[in-house]
């Protein structure tokens, strides 16, 4: 199930080719939360196996966080910060990830948006901040895409790495997968698959009641003024 899935996947990243990489590059970049590692891993890998074009495909995730990082930087500049506490949750971000983003920027200057764009978390949102403080363009576009040209190429590089000692059977990295894989996953895939669905399920019920209990304590706070 696993080899068949990674193969779909695998497939699906081929088929899309170097606009899909564009598209979900963006979307990363954004307010919306896809993972890098999705899209540039699994591109090094197939280029490892002559099925893409490294270059392009490293092309293709930079044009990608480009246009996201820009997309955000407009929307800041035009929508303003009282908006985008009202409303960022709607998207993906919340009122204590702009104010940190924005202090960040505010403290260090237009470097972070180069700095910031090799950080998990921060990184998408770091173009808000430089939005709202109206930072000259061609310098935002020159951090931004120096900091996501060097996240894209590690992700790329790691991947093609992946795909080239998996290819050969006699490499660490091919001996360890084949190990792990074929005598430890492969017989008990159906024993993990349930070892790890507790726990996940678990993990979303608790989540789903701190937010119904967060939510609750917004509304309580929101009530007070107005009953007083």
């Amino acid at each position: 199930m696993l080899e068949s899935a990674v193969t779909w996947f695998l497939n699906l990243i081929e088929s899309w080719g170097y606009w899909g990489l564009v598209a979900m590059m963006f979307l990363e970049s954004s307010f919306f939360p896809f993972p890098s590692e999705i899209a540039m891993i699994p591109a090094g890998y197939l280029a490892s196996q002559g099925r893409m074009d490294a270059a392009l495909a490293f092309l293709a995730g930079l044009a990608g966080s480009l246009l996201g990082a820009t997309f955000n930087y407009y929307v800041s500049l035009w929508v303003g910060l009282p908006l985008l506490r009202r409303y960022g949750k709607y998207f993906f971000f919340d009122e204590r990830k702009l104010e940190r983003c924005n202090r960040i920027f505010l403290r260090h200057g237009e470097i972070t948006t180069f700095v910031c764009r090799l950080i998990p978390v921060v990184r998408q949102y770091i173009s808000l901040p430089a939005g709202l403080a109206r930072m000259n363009l061609f310098r935002f576009g020159l951090y931004t895409g120096l900091g996501a040209g060097i996240w894209v190429a590690i992700l790329t590089a790691f991947g093609y790495w992946v795909g080239i000692n998996l290819k050969d059977p006699n490499t660490p990295l091919a001996k360890l997968w084949n190990k792990l894989y074929y005598e430890y996953w492969k017989p008990n895939e159906l024993k993990i698959y349930l070892v790890l669905a507790v726990p996940l399920a678990l993990i979303i019920v608790l989540y789903a009641i701190l937010q119904k209990r967060r939510l609750q304590k917004r509304r309580n706070a929101a009530k007070k003024p107005s009953s007083a």
